[in-house]
């Protein structure tokens, strides 16, 4: 899970950061991301709900090299905004975003080139959205968080090059029961045990959790950590004030939670 977090944190961030305008956003992303423009959305697509950012993202311990090179290029999908029902019915109940976002990658890689390496991201419907992506390129990785089950694809190719993480419980898992997932890694983390299911679906406390993990063996995502001042997950040993000990940091004894008393267990399963 640690190794995980590493890898996928710069694309939990730069997910987060695509919801352009919300007051959730991380105003310091961190030195392995850099944003870009991104060609301008026709308003006929964006009436549609679709949007989307671009970043370059540069290898660990590069900060103030003015020679260093981008590793990657992160194309992140906005996904559901909750302000409007657009996104919901073109992007839910039919395929315009799908084509759209097929449509502007495709631009986009046009437009850049193939080097460095592109990868897709994106949370809720901008995870389904990466998902088509990364079947209709095969060479694509794609990183998905709290993803949308409602995608088009049924294929199981590329399986290697797609990650998913999930918080355990969060609300369109409960719809993901009864679909196909496409083949890829997943992991299911539990940083929000005592939210609700909708709290569970934001991007922005999965984010902060992943940052967190990964902050145990990456000095740039305790830096990410530190610079937006991310609180201690509540799945975490520790006072609510806790600050990140920092990478290497490793504990001598397990961190155990308290379970729940037998009897309000019960009282909760009998309806008292």
């Amino acid at each position: 899970m640690r190794d995980a977090a590493v890898d996928a944190f710069p694309y939990a961030v730069a997910s987060t950061n695509a919801y352009t305008g919300d007051d959730d956003l991380f105003a310091r992303p961190g030195r392995v991301l850099q944003r870009l423009e991104h060609l301008p959305i026709a308003p006929e697509d964006a009436d549609k709900g679709f949007s989307y950012e671009i970043f370059d993202q540069f290898a660990p311990g590069t900060s103030g090299d003015p020679q260093r090179k981008p590793i990657a290029r992160i194309l992140a999908f906005r996904g559901t905004d909750l302000k409007g029902l657009s996104d919901l019915f073109y992007g839910t109940l039919r395929n315009d975003q799908i084509e759209l976002a097929l449509r502007y990658f495709a631009a986009e890689k046009k437009r850049w080139g193939s080097d460095p390496q592109w990868v897709v991201t994106g949370h809720s419907l901008g995870g389904a959205l990466a998902t088509e992506v990364s079947v209709a390129h095969p060479e694509v990785r794609a990183y998905m968080f709290n993803t949308s089950p409602f995608y088009r694809s049924e294929t199981k190719a590329n399986a290697l090059q797609r990650t998913v993480f999930n918080e355990r419980g969060e609300v369109l898992r409960r719809f993901a029961r009864s679909e196909e997932p496409p083949a890829a890694n997943v992991f299911t983390i539990n940083c929000e045990p005592r939210k609700n299911a909708l709290f569970k679906h934001k991007v922005r406390p999965l984010a902060d959790c992943i940052t967190w993990i990964a902050a145990y063996a990456s000095a740039d995502a305790h830096e990410v950590v530190k610079a937006n001042r991310i609180a201690r997950p509540l799945v975490e040993c520790g006072s609510e004030d806790q600050t990140h000990p920092g990478p290497g940091q490793r504990k001598d004894e397990p961190c155990l939670h308290n379970d729940q008393p037998k009897d309000s267990a019960k009282r909760k399963r009998s309806g008292d």
